[in-house]
């Protein structure tokens, strides 16, 4: 998150804008200085600890950032001092460069401001907390099951999804029916993650979400083949294209016997007509993931073709060879266009 690009500047004009009068420009320079130059990062680290007190909002903002770019733990008090800032995108910036530093003792305090904080803070306590202790963090985000706030709530089932704590499934899948749709996306996600699919019917409901339909079906797929009924559904009336071609990658790689395989695979071929470049070379992509005997023939007809997408069949081609290295594999070479 960098509130001001920070274009050309150097880190020494950097460090003198920091004492502007003009905030947009210290704060420019707070930014710049998240990459300052290896020999002046003393320096910087200095100088954004200082800006950490600024009167403005954005240049606060911007320097507890670009602390957490540099890298030096030894910023980590004065960033937890930032926690208790009036402002919600101070003491969120905060968090996150306390995170990117795995500052070991910071986590206490965001550990206190998850359970204890305002709500935009222990919605991003979660985050920092996995990033910097994940064994410690698994505790600590089950209690943060039980938060009021529905986002903290998502953040938590999300973070222990990541953390595959899979002794917390049932605490999660508590939550599922939870009165704030996206904190059930979340669960549901989680849970998907942990290998339990008891939340594929809300995940089946978001594929046609033009916001969290990916992620759904991509949550799907992990669900198995349970999920097959729920991946077809998805082919009929896709948010996009590219979600109808996900979606059938997805039940071709969970459920390569489910009634709805044909067309899948006959909506493969049509992208592969497309004249849409990138939407070819995302199916071409994801026959490489798919993996089986249909993907890897498919493949192989297009590199005997040859034509514009080459580059993109050898590296599909490429990938299914080493997930199956004893599969057969074809020596005719591809014939480029001129």
């Amino acid at each position: 998150m960098n509130l001001f690009p920070a274009g050309s500047i150097t880190t020494e004009a950097a460090l003198r804008d920091l004492g502007s009068g003009k905030a947009t420009v210290r704060a420019a320079a707070a930014t710049a200085l998240g990459d300052a130059a290896p020999e002046l990062r003393d320096e910087a680290r200095a100088a954004l600890i200082m800006a950490l007190d600024d009167l403005d909002v954005d240049v606060r903002a911007s320097a507890a950032m670009s602390l957490g770019s540099l890298g030096d733990a030894t910023a980590a008090a004065a960033l937890v001092l930032c926690l208790d800032d009036g402002v919600p995108t101070v003491r969120q910036c905060a968090a996150i460069a306390l995170g990117k530093l795995a500052a070991a003792d910071a986590f206490d305090a965001l550990a206190g401001y998850l359970h204890k904080g305002p709500p935009d803070l222990r919605f991003q306590a979660t985050t920092s907390l996995v990033e910097i202790d994940p064994v410690r963090a698994g505790p600590e985000l089950r209690r943060a099951l039980s938060d009021e706030d529905g986002e903290v709530v998502g953040a938590a089932a999300l973070g222990l999804g990541f953390l595959a704590d899979h002794g917390a499934v049932d605490l999660i899948a508590a939550h599922l029916d939870h009165p704030a749709r996206r904190t059930r996306f979340d669960v549901a996600y989680a849970l998907a993650e942990l290998g339990d699919g008891r939340g594929s019917e809300i995940l089946g409901a978001m594929a046609g979400d033009a916001e969290l339909g990916w992620d759904a079906i991509c949550a799907l797929e992990a669900c198995g083949a349970a999920a097959g009924d729920a991946l077809a559904n998805s082919l009929v009336r896709p948010v996009t294209p590219e979600h109808g071609l996900r979606a059938a990658a997805a039940l071709l790689t969970v459920a390569p016997e489910h009634r709805a395989t044909e067309r899948a695979r006959a909506l493969f071929q049509q992208t592969l007509r497309s004249f849409r470049f990138r939407r070819r070379a995302l199916a071409i992509e994801l026959l490489g993931e798919i993996g089986d005997e249909w993907a890897r023939t498919t493949l192989h007809a297009l590199e005997i073709k040859g034509g514009r997408m080459v580059k993109e069949v050898a590296q599909a081609l490429l990938l299914l060879r080493e997930r199956t290295p004893d599969a057969p594999t074809t020596n005719t070479p591809p014939e480029p266009e001129d």
